[in-house]
């Protein structure tokens, strides 16, 4: 808490000046009460009109510094785009230093890894010019990175700028892949969707069969976005060598949060010094307008809690959208429990999209299934029927049995789920899952006609509404009429 309150104090008096430091008189802060009192939990509609000032480039709104770069986020395939301010010392101080902090660990840990005897190959986004103001741009969070990186920084990673900022990502894939296939590849960064398909296509293109094959040296495949415990399997699979090193990160665009830090234990270390003060909204006050949030000393472990955050960004009381929950509290660990809106709650079960993945895993490991991707929904409950969950699962290796592996999802979710069990007694509220298997490639077909491949676009695992499962389940059927 040493730490948190040298950025909470560094944090106010940099904005001080700023407009809205002098709407909230943040000179005249000088507690955490104060703060807590005077600033509203914001949201990303609460900031956009001040963002959009921004972006027409207007200055010293809400962070001193000029902003020139913002991060484009979807975080799932909504039409809506937020665009978070990146200031110099947010890229730097927060981006950055974790990304050195987190290889300064790993070598640390490893003191015989060739990491940066070759190159890593980092999966990116694309960006443009923002046409607001010439003098600003947008792009992906890792697009805008790597545009900013140093030279050195450069010389370490691969492939090309002109490769890795395309924005047609069937053509970018296939670029990565030909024009990395030579290069001494050490470690890779990337989502895992889009992981899966560049080394497929490495697969294609050489005739090998084992990525040691193809890159000797790959020692370790960095991860974030998304759980990777649906992934796990695939990738064992897919790699085909079990010491290449998972290392898990949660770097999302407004900000460089925590990462792996103990092979054996979950939960991944928060990042304490890197311009982010941070406060957690226990569950039980998720849906009030004004929520009552928590500090580091004062959580507990196993509780959910929504994040916020206030950043050397700019971003003042900001609800980043996920949920937590703390592994350890010595030090500080936490595990990506899910999204807040992302969550099925028609029958007071509260499943949320760990319990899922986990879930999904298991009945993966006890039938040999391998899953691509999935997505659920209520089946609402009418005079003549009971409710259940539906899913649809694109899976990479399909079980023999496709009722079994719905008899152990549905255990699954019972087990880490008390909720959801009640509702499942004696079949009184929910009846077992509906499961669709999809063709393959359903998924990335389906995010292309949206317009929405790479960078951060991922489907969306849970949903309350029947929006996206409806769609879906209508877009599948037409691709295979």
């Amino acid at each position: 808490m040493d730490t948190q309150w040298a950025v909470f104090n560094d944090l106010i008096q940099q904005a001080s000046n700023t407009e809205w430091g002098r709407q909230y008189d943040y000179k005249s802060i000088v507690s955490y009460q104060d703060f807590k009192e005077r600033v509203p939990v914001t949201d990303y509609e609460t900031l956009k009109p001040w963002i959009e000032r921004n972006m027409r480039g207007e200055q010293n709104l809400l962070w001193p510094s000029p902003i020139r770069w913002f991060s484009k986020s979807s975080g799932t395939t909504s039409d809506v785009s937020k665009f978070i301010p990146m200031s110099a010392e947010s890229i730097e101080d927060t981006h950055y230093k974790g990304a050195i902090d987190l290889l300064t660990w790993y070598c640390t840990q490893f003191e015989s890894s060739h990491i940066f005897e070759g190159k890593g190959l980092i999966l990116g986004g694309s960006h443009q010019v923002n046409r607001f103001n010439e003098h600003c741009s947008y792009g992906d969070l890792s697009a805008v990175l790597m545009q900013n990186m140093s030279f050195l920084a450069q010389w370490y990673r691969t492939p090309d700028l002109s490769i890795a900022l395309m924005d047609d990502w069937e053509k970018k894939i296939e670029q990565i892949a030909r024009s990395t296939v030579h290069e001494n590849v050490t470690n890779i960064s990337g989502v895992p969707t889009w992981t899966m398909m560049l080394i497929k296509r490495l697969y294609e293109i050489t005739g090998k069969q084992h990525i040691r094959e193809i890159w000797p040296d790959l020692e370790l495949y960095i991860h974030g976005g998304v759980s990777f415990t649906p992934y796990r399997t695939p990738f064992n699979h897919l790699f085909g060598d079990r010491t290449i090193r998972y290392l898990e990160t949660y770097n999302a665009s407004e900000g460089f949060f925590a990462f792996q830090s103990d092979w054996d234990t979950p939960g991944m270390l928060l990042h304490l010094n890197a311009g982010i003060f941070y406060e957690f909204i226990p569950q039980s006050e998720w849906n009030n307008e004004f929520p009552e949030t928590k500090l580091l000393h004062e959580v507990t472990t196993g509780e959910q809690y929504a994040l916020v955050i206030s950043t050397n960004g700019g971003l003042w009381r900001y609800k980043v959208g996920d949920t937590i929950r703390f592994t350890s509290l010595s030090p500080f660990k936490v595990e990506v429990s899910g999204r807040i809106k992302h969550f099925i709650n028609a029958f007071g079960e509260e499943v949320i999209v760990d319990n899922t993945d986990k879930a999904i895993a298991e009945a993966c490991r006890l039938t040999g299934a391998t899953v691509t991707d999935y997505t659920a929904a209520p089946v609402y409950l009418t005079l003549d029927e009971r409710g259940c969950h539906e899913w649809i699962i694109e899976f990479e290796q399909e079980p023999e049995h496709m009722d079994r592996f719905t008899q152990i999802l549905d255990q699954q979710l019972r087990a880490v789920n008390t909720d959801y069990d009640a509702k499942r007694f004696k079949d009184i509220a929910l009846t077992r899952p509906l499961v669709h298997a999809v063709p393959h490639g359903t998924f990335y077909n389906w995010l292309k006609s949206k317009g929405k491949l790479g960078g951060q676009h991922k489907v969306p695992r849970l949903s309350n509404s029947r929006n996206y499962m409806d769609e879906i389940k209508q877009f599948a059927l037409t691709e295979t009429a």
